[in-house]
Formats: C-alpha cells, structure tokens, sequence
C-alpha cells in the first residue's frame, strides 16, 4: 500500500440540508469519488428511509427520490459538494428474479469495496428481528473492506424499554470479535429516539481527515 498523507477534514454537515442528488445502478454510474460518503443498508422493512428521513428532518426525501425502478438503484443525497448520504438498496422481502438479486450483490459488494469516499456503513435491522442472514452478509462485505459499521436496531418503540435493551445487549455481545470497527445502537424514527447518538456517528465519520495517496499528495 502506498504512502499517504492526511488533510483536515470538513466542518460538520448540515443534514436537514440534505437533496436528492443522482441514483446510479452501477459504480461506474456513482457521482465522482470524491469527498465524504455515508451508506445506508437494509432489510427493505428495517425502516431504513423512516430513518434517513428522521435524519435529515425531512420526511419525504428518501420516499420523494425513489420514483418507480430505482428501489433496484443506488440514491444519493447531497448534504454540501463534499459529504453525501447513501441510500443502498435492500430487498428483504421483495420478490425479485434471482438474476437481479445478483446483479444486486455484484453491485452493493464492488460500492463497499471499491468506494474510495466511502467512510462507514449504518446497518439497519428491525429490533424485534435482528441479526438476519442478510445482515451478517451485508456485516461481512463491510468488514472485508475494513469498513467501520454502526448498527441502528429500529423501531425500538415496538419494544418496551427492559425488551429493548436486552435485544441490544445480546446484538452487542455478538459484536464483541469485531471490536471497535462495530458499534451499535437503539433507534426510532417514529420518536426520533437515538437520533443524537447517530448524528455523533456520521460527524465523526463525515468530517475525519480526507486520505491522499502518495502521488495525490503534492
């Protein structure tokens, strides 16, 4: 691995100014990678455009940008010209041909693994369900890529709090091999619980040093 240097990172982004910026089926598609990037994945029932939407405090912009035949595409949201959010796409649930859940693998795997601005993965899993094959697949590609990953257990609020924390205990104790590349964290979007505790996250991953190779660094 070459050589690199480090510059100072961005101040602290704006969510609530987040805008839908471009989808892309492809990496070759992605805007130019560059900056500061976030992802987001999910079950498509993980609550994972709830939460962007609590995120930004818009509840409408992760909805309003996936119009019919993009859920198979990646979203992309600008919060200024450097740092971006990342809308991955989950299937679940959805029946799709078995062609297009490949094509979708290929997709996600090469974006975790090739995305150079890329800064951390949020995982999004139902509290009362977490830990599916999905998930450990989607945790998997994440930490072959060496890609820090913090873990939002959704709709905490199906829960009463002694459930809720138990569920987060036992999600925490299975973590525990990967140390501190995993974090995780109790969320609701509907009561906008654990919001502050993800802003914390995404500051620290959005605005860290910005990594040169040893021929950029002139």
């Amino acid at each position: 691995m070459a050589d690199t240097d480090q510059l100072a990172g961005p101040p602290r982004p704006d969510y609530r100014a987040a805008r839908f910026l471009t989808s892309a089926s492809k990496l070759s598609q992605c805007p130019p990678d560059a900056g500061w990037e976030v992802a987001f994945a999910g079950r498509s029932n993980a609550g994972k455009s709830s939460a962007i939407n609590s995120l930004t405090g818009n509840s409408k912009l992760a909805k309003t940008s996936r119009t019919p035949g993009r859920t198979q595409l990646i979203n992309f949201f600008e919060l200024n010209d450097s740092q971006r959010l990342v809308d991955l796409p989950g299937y679940g649930f959805a029946k799709v041909p078995l062609a297009v859940k490949r094509a979708w693998t290929r997709q996600v795997e090469n974006y975790l693994a090739q995305r150079r601005s890329l800064r951390g993965l949020v995982l999004l899993m139902d509290v009362r369900h977490p830990m599916q094959p999905f998930d450990q697949q989607m945790l998997a590609w994440a930490l072959e890529a060496s890609m820090p990953v913090h873990i939002l257990l959704t709709k905490a609020d199906k829960l009463s709090r002694g459930p809720a924390g138990n569920t987060l205990l036992r999600v925490r104790s299975q973590l525990q091999p990967y140390g501190e590349l995993v974090s995780v964290q109790l969320f609701s979007a509907l009561k906008h619980a654990g919001r502050e505790e993800l802003v914390a996250v995404l500051d620290a991953w959005l605005t860290g040093p910005r990594v040169l190779d040893e021929d950029q660094a002139e």
